[in-house]
């Protein structure tokens, strides 16, 4: 057994979902049947050469390949070109033993090229014949280049060339490439490349181009050989004036041609123009889009490359070119034609005896294959007829079988043909009693993330087809319902797996013949997501990135992070660091530019996000930019222009803005139109940065006008100004009315809703919209009504009656596509029955399972929702306890004969009501018979609260209050505690207490001991939930009961003190403030103002000292360090020299006036408003 479906998460926090594909591939599942290998079966291909096989022709062994299996064990057989290949004759060629792969060995000699041809294999036992494709065997070949004098080619300058190849044809066939007599490749660009066909074309031939080895070159990939042409010589005739060209097409040539091919094969095409200058090459589709998903182009747009085409991509194709000198265009038709294709292969079909089947095999192709049935190898419609053949009719694609008997075994071969190839299909029909078996793993343990779709499989075989029922924990009625749906091949779909479904879930097979089981133990985890993602980087170059990814995952689930860049995993070393959070990218260089992605990984989901790291220069390279100016948001875009126009689409192409040093990521084109909502502008599509020419997706029967704006990591630019107005005409609507619904408002009604058509989606004027019902499985004629509106009633309808309705938009330009049917219901009305004989089998404290006759469900007029139980609790046995009777309800959806349910969450020792109701979508039923039970004791819940006061130094007092559900009648209180020290724990000490005591004292062998304290109430049944306390340590205790520090004498000694000592240093501030009055400047005028240090912020000068760097006094210093001498000059005083001016020209100084030496050379302080220095001066 194994989940299907899982989560992957691309991006940041995204969820998988299950896809179509997911259900086709279940349905496969469902009908294809593995026989086990013991038992008795016709034989069954397992391996098989291709088709069309290549060999080599250097092998000493060409290997044919051709397994099958069966039992008993198959023989094999081959045919060489629809004739029997004796093995034994030919002593070259051995089968392998129990397989019947050929080997043909060439050591003693022969010739691989003798064994070409077309080869079969067949494989039998005594329950039919398998038959292998036929495989054509070809030897690889690479023809020798013819020789060949080729004289020099001569051109004028500015005028085409073609250069041809023609390449000996091989198989398969070569790989083309040019190269100079240096083994160096021909530059390739815009004006000079290669061909599809290998020739090499100059679109204009410049002086440039001149060289005497232009050489041609052919890999054969069998061989591992290179052969070469020999080489051209060029020579240009120069002119004084190169005269301009329009363009010219030199592949195709004309103005049309077609091109078929096959569905899935690649589509290439190819315009390649001549003209000065180089033409520019632009390919469109005629009454459509290109289709963008699909297309890549190639060889600088000169092809249009469709990988796997398929039939929508045929129509005609435009290619144009131009230059400043003209337009041409060129259009292909192209074909697409199909070799046959499997719509429904035929599946091995297992039957027990009497029973009926059928084989389906449905091809298509274009043309229409033919089908031809073979039994065992042989035509059907040529075998005589035998009493096995009786039982069985072929009806065109369908082989019908009949109450098939023991012996009728046999292979049945489907052969789809047509003109492009041929599909061979082997399907046994097997004809078996078997009682079931289990073909899976016994007792597997699976793990899913929660809230995601999943699916356990249970494979099993049998025969009669047995019947398949799943179970969970081995009890109630089958899993199929609700949130569970059972599929025919054993598959049991959990919609959204929940905690709750975790357990153990048995599947078991019956059939006539006996039954058989498995089980499945179903883990849910929680997901793992990335909670911070990476954001996207901007740095300079040398400079260090970071990419922050947190993630969170379950805590079960082993979880590991990788990093990839542009989708390559990276390689860690001295610059790239990786911790659990982050990645780290020093000394950041250009090649590191990209996408980086995390990715973080558990056994069962992942997530991922990514951010893209941009570098910019290095800011020293050209420091008058980028240090005065750094990234800004880009200019807008300019010269919008508008061509190509088409029915829904037109081309939209500009001049992008300056980006200011920081790339342009993204381009957002925006619209407004003038007929639905003129003047708003709405965003249209986004294109990436590296985009200016773009082909906008257009609605019908809009006036449109755009604009662009350019986005870099800095932010969005300002919007270009508008382009010129684009009308596109109207069309017929090609949405679908959503959210269509059929309901009754009243009994006798229905209500036909949905959502009206968007603005854009109306395609045209008048919309209206034509709605049909009928009774569905009536036969009726459908009904319909066309409306401007969004909803119709309809009336009178019978009560709860089932419509099949479906809708279609249409205007003046013509009707939309209808709706699918969708299914609804005429108006319910009240439940004619009631439920009965409600009661209780076994109630426990907080459980109760019920009973009850459950009604006819026809009589719901309705849709059946559930069972709904109202129950309340009318009071508790606990004397005096007030309770809730707020009425609570629970569901239970059943329809099996005798139903139960059980009903949870009640409150033990209490007295209960309850009564049932059915209920549809909008009514419930008359009650049933009221039921009164009580619960039974339980132990109560934990204490209300739980404190613990320390109301001196050594006693702890404990306070607890009475349980809001005691559950029962309380009994009493049981008190646990230990001694804490450190880790350790001392030993345990118990109180009990009566049912009315509340509070205890515990006295505390010293200041310093801790408790655990674990309290729990106590009823009959036992102890309750445990309200656990910790007392705190004594050092740590902020509070402590009667004590206030405040009222402390230490406490007010203390803040006296202090006061005292700030009142002293404030009298001698001011002492020494008085005695010098003027600013001293012994300190100041040795030292230059320091542009930087004597500064404030705001570019001002600060006059205060630095207390940290200046000496003390009479041991003034230079900034040199050492003692330096007095001097007067100009620069003490302001007046000369290097003296430092205010930006009027005003001196910046100590004085304003000049004061006597001796004055300023005295015993004061620069630093006398210091305490410090002030306390100083004074000793």
């Amino acid at each position: 057994m194994r989940p299907v479906g899982g989560r992957e998460m691309l991006g940041k926090g995204g969820h998988a979902a299950l896809t179509l594909m997911s259900l086709l591939l279940l349905w496969q599942e469902a009908a294809a049947i593995e026989v086990p290998p013991d038992l008795k079966q016709p034989p069954t291909i397992i391996k098989q050469s291709v088709k069309d096989y290549i060999v080599d022709p250097r092998d000493n062994t060409i290997i044919i390949e051709c397994e099958a299996k069966g039992n008993p064990v198959p023989t094999f057989l081959w045919k060489r070109n629809g004739k029997l290949f004796n093995i034994g004759k030919d002593p070259r060629v051995t089968m392998r033993k129990r397989l019947g792969t050929l080997e043909i060995g060439f050591r003693n000699g022969g010739r691989p090229e003798d064994y070409e041809g077309e080869y079969q294999c067949f494989a039998s036992n005594e329950y039919g014949l398998a038959l292998s494709n036929k495989i054509l065997l070809r030897v690889s070949k690479a023809p020798l280049w013819p020789k060949e004098v080729l004289d020099p080619v001569v051109v004028d300058e500015g005028s085409p060339l073609v250069l041809p190849c023609n390449p000996p044809p091989g198989l398969p066939p070569p790989l083309i490439f040019w190269m100079d007599s240096n083994m160096t490749p021909i530059p390739q660009d815009k004006r000079v490349s290669m061909g599809l066909n290998g020739d090499l074309y100059f679109s204009n031939v410049l002086v440039q181009d001149i060289q005497n080895d232009y050489s041609c070159n052919a890999r054969f990939n069998f061989t591992y050989t290179i052969q070469q042409k020999n080489p051209f010589t060029l020579r240009v005739q120069t002119s004084r004036k190169v005269a301009e060209s329009p363009p010219t097409f030199l592949s195709p040539s004309g103005s049309e041609s077609s091109k078929m091919v096959l569905r899935d094969e690649q589509l290439l095409l190819e315009c390649i123009a001549a003209g000065l200058p180089t033409p520019t090459i632009k390919w469109f589709k005629r009454g459509g889009d290109l289709p963008a998903h699909k297309v890549k182009f190639e060889n600088y747009n000169k092809t249009l490359k469709i990988p796997r085409v398929s039939e929508e991509d045929a129509g005609e194709f435009v290619c144009m070119a131009n230059n400043h000198l003209g337009t041409i265009r060129h259009s292909i038709d192209v074909q697409v034609k199909a070799a046959p294709y499997w719509l429904d292969k035929p599946t091995n079909l297992v039957l027990a005896p009497e029973e009926n089947g059928r084989l389906v095999c449905r091809a298509n192709g274009n043309p229409k294959p033919n089908i031809q049935w073979l039994v065992n190898g042989e035509p059907l419609n040529k075998i005589t007829e035998t009493p096995t053949s009786a039982n069985r009719e072929v009806l065109g694609d369908t082989i019908l079988f009949r109450g098939v008997q023991i012996g009728s075994s046999a292979v049945y071969q489907c052969n789809a043909s047509n003109q492009h190839g041929y599909l061979l299909a082997n399907a046994f029909v097997n004809v078996l009693d078997m009682p079931p078996r289990m073909l899976g793993p016994k007792n597997q343990l699976i793990k899913v993330i929660v809230n995601n779709r999943t699916f356990l499989n249970c494979p099993f075989f049998g025969s009669p087809l047995p019947e398949l029922r799943w179970f969970k924990n081995g009890q109630g009625s089958g899993l199929d319902g609700g949130q569970y749906r059972a599929y025919i091949n054993g598959t049991l779909e959990i919609k959204r797996a929940q905690k709750e479904d975790e357990g153990i879930y048995t599947c078991v097979a019956n059939n006539m013949l006996g039954k058989a089981e498995n089980q499945v133990q179903l883990e849910v985890k929680e997901p793992t997501r990335i909670i911070q993602a990476p954001t996207h980087q901007s740095v300079v170059r040398g400079s260090k990135a970071s990419f922050h990814c947190k993630v969170v995952s379950d805590s079960s689930l082993p979880s590991k992070v990788t990093w990839t860049k542009d989708g390559e995993p990276l390689y860690l070393g001295w610059r790239l660091k990786k911790d659990e959070e982050s990645l780290t990218i020093s000394s950041v260089s250009e090649d590191d530019e990209g996408i980086y992605t995390c990715t973080v990984k558990s056994e069962i989901d992942q997530d991922s996000a990514s951010a893209r790291l941009t570098v910019l220069e290095d800011a020293s390279l050209n420091p008058s930019v980028f240090s005065a100016f750094p990234p800004d948001r880009p200019d807008p875009p300019m010269d919008l222009d508008l061509s190509d126009p088409a029915a829904r689409s037109v081309r939209l192409t500009w001049i992008p803005g300056n980006d200011h040093r920081s790339p342009v990521t993204e381009f957002l084109v925006q619209f407004e139109e003038d007929r639905w909502e003129p003047g708003r502008w709405q965003d249209l599509s986004s294109f990436p940065g590296d985009l200016n020419s773009v082909i906008l997706q257009l609605a019908p029967y809009v006036n449109y006008q755009f604009r662009v704006i350019a986005i870099n990591s800095v932010g969005r630019s300002l919007p270009s100004r508008p382009s010129p107005r684009y009308k596109t005409s109207g069309a017929p609507p090609d949405a679908i009315p959503r959210d269509l619904h059929g309901w009754g408002s009243e009994k006798d009604n229905m209500e036909i809703t949905w959502e009206s058509l968007d603005d854009l989606e109306r395609n045209g004027p008048n919309l209206q919209y034509s709605v049909w019902w009928r009774r569905k499985d009536s036969g009726d004629d459908w009904t319909n009504v066309t409306t401007f509106h969004t909803k119709y009633i309809v009336h009178p309808t019978e009560t709860y009656v089932p419509y099949e309705i479906k809708i279609q938009a249409r205007n003046d330009f013509g009707s939309g596509p209808e709706s699918n049917i969708v299914i609804g219901f005429s108006g319910e009305d009240k439940p004619t029955d009631t439920p009965t004989e409600l009661r209780l089998s076994t109630v426990s404290s907080t459980r109760a399972t019920i009973h009850w006759k459950p009604v006819d469900l026809s009589s719901v007029q309705g849709e059946f929702k559930e069972y709904r139980l109202y129950y309340w609790r009318e009071s508790s046995l606990v004397p005096g306890l007030v309770v809730s009777k707020e009425k609570k309800t629970t569901g239970f959806y059943t329809t099996v004969p005798e139903p139960s349910g059980i009903l949870k969450d009640l409150v033990p020792y209490s007295k209960y009501k309850m009564f049932m109701v059915v209920a549809n979508s909008r009514f419930e039923s008359l009650p049933s018979n009221s039921v009164e039970f009580t619960t039974v004791e339980d132990v109560p819940d934990a204490p209300r609260f739980f404190r613990i006061n320390r109301r001196s130094l050594d006693t702890l007092y404990l306070e607890w209050g009475k349980p809001l559900e005691p559950n029962g009648i309380l009994i009493g209180y049981k008190l646990i505690y230990y001694r804490v020290n450190g880790s350790r724990l001392g030993p345990q000490q118990i109180e009990t207490f009566q049912p009315n005591v509340t509070e205890f004292i515990l006295r505390l062998p010293d200041r310093s001991a801790r408790y655990k304290f674990n309290l729990s109430a106590l009823t009959q049944v036992g102890a309750g939930e445990v309200y656990a306390e910790e007392s705190p340590h004594f050092t740590n205790e902020a509070h402590i009961d009667q004590v206030d520090i405040a009222t402390q004498g230490w406490f007010i000694g203390l803040m006296c003190a202090i006061a005292l000592i700030i009142l002293i240093l404030l009298i001698v501030c001011f002492i020494k403030r008085s005695r010098g009055g003027k600013y001293p400047i012994r300190d100041k005028k040795d030292l230059p103002l320091d542009p930087v240090d004597q500064k404030d912020q705001d570019g001002s000068f600060d006059y205060h000292s630095d207390e940290d760097n200046k000496p003390l006094q009479g041991s003034q210093t230079s900034l040199d360090g050492n003692v330096k001498e007095s001097d007067d000059s100009l620069v003490d005083y302001g007046e000369g020299g290097d003296g430092q001016f205010n930006e009027d020209g005003s001196f910046i100084g100590q004085y304003t006036v000049k004061k006597d030496k001796d004055e300023t050379e005295g015993n004061e302080s620069s630093e006398a408003t210091s305490p410090v220095n002030a306390i100083y001066s004074l000793a």
